[in-house]
């Protein structure tokens, strides 16, 4: 009881989603509360997530501006904004942290807008930067969450053993937070989302302040709990990792959806600057002229270097290079640059600002 005391007197320094949680009695897997609620709000009949025109103020400033949103089952949806654009209230709605002034909320098929714990027994979730009470050690975190959860003794130990292990702190369960670096302190947050083995995981920004190691550790990490069967929503503001980590991306500015779809529907959408360097043996007038008579791209020079500005979606580099042997030029080089998620995401903020 001495680590639940001493828990409980340091409980303010816990995200506050658990608090709603510890209501809770009794566990159950996903596959018992799936049963209780099975009668249209199955994962098979309805997205994960799905909001409609959902809309949060704090006084006269619009945070979540009629955002409507899907996420399918066994996604890894990213969810991405500059700072400031929402996303913190849209997940804190997603959790039942927040009430919305409008609009619907659905998770697994049912209304969870407002104050729904049966809903939140099948959500894990991570906050940006969770901050844990240093004197416990991390098998007692979890064995802390456990209780929350209504989870047996049995069941505690079983599933935090398995989880150290997933997310490589196996035999560290016993050392004291305190001593955890950022990365393992990341580590054992997500190792709280999954304790209860949940159908949606909200991870918010788990990447953040961790090293290359420690972003590669936590991108195989995301990779396998999607493995598992779960849903992740995956909030971040590195574009370069969610282009790695995600298959549908969502993104929103000013509380305002500006995409969501696939990583392969943006390019199409956003209509990012693709752009192919060209580099040649010898410049020569010929080649010049030649490249600025092809349709779809404009062009600009640097010595044997070329830079055209495409203006298709197609696959052109055929048509440059017989053109360019055409013009007597030899090709050293051809690389495509643009065109990916960091242009797309700056072509629709852009427009926004």
């Amino acid at each position: 009881m001495l680590v639940r005391e001493q828990f409980i007197a340091n409980f303010k320094q816990v995200p506050s989603f658990f608090r709603v949680v510890r209501a809770r009695k009794k566990y159950n897997s996903p596959s018992q509360l799936g049963a209780q609620f099975s009668q249209g709000n199955s994962l098979l009949d309805s997205p994960v997530i799905q909001t409609q025109d959902l809309t949060k103020s704090y006084g006269s400033r619009v945070a979540v501006n009629h955002l409507s949103l899907t996420v399918e089952a066994k996604q890894i949806h990213g969810f991405l904004g500059p700072n400031g654009a929402g996303k913190t209230t849209t997940i804190k709605m997603l959790v039942g942290l927040l009430t919305p002034d409008s609009g619907s909320l659905k998770i697994l098929g049912m209304d969870a807008a407002g104050d729904k714990p049966k809903i939140r027994q099948r959500i894990g979730y991570m906050p940006e930067l969770p901050k844990f009470p240093k004197h416990l050690t991390g098998g007692e975190l979890l064995d802390v969450y456990g209780r929350m959860y209504g989870m047996s003794k049995e069941e505690r130990k079983r599933r935090a053993a398995e989880l150290l292990k997933m997310v490589g702190l196996e035999g560290r369960g016993r050392d004291k937070i305190g001593k955890y670096s950022k990365g393992m302190q990341q580590r054992i947050g997500i190792a709280q989302a999954l304790l209860s083995d949940p159908e949606l995981v909200i991870l918010d920004e788990p990447s953040i302040g961790l090293d290359p190691v420690g972003m590669v550790e936590v991108r195989d990490m995301v990779k396998g709990i999607v493995k598992g069967g779960q849903t992740v929503f995956f909030s971040s503001h590195l574009l370069a990792e969610v282009q790695q980590i995600c298959d549908h991306v969502t993104i929103i500015n000013n509380g305002l959806t500006l995409f969501t779809g696939t990583l392969e529907d943006i390019a199409a959408v956003a209509m990012p600057s693709r752009r192919l360097v060209l580099e040649v043996q010898k410049a020569s007038d010929s080649v010049l002229q030649t490249l600025k008579a092809l349709p779809f791209a404009t062009v600009e020079a640097n010595g044997n270097v070329y830079t055209l500005h495409l203006n298709t979606k197609d696959d052109v580099r055929a048509d440059i290079s017989r053109a360019v042997s055409g013009a007597g030029g030899v090709i050293l080089k051809m690389q495509e640059e643009g065109g990916g998620l960091e242009d797309a995401f700056m072509s629709l903020v852009g427009k926004e600002s």
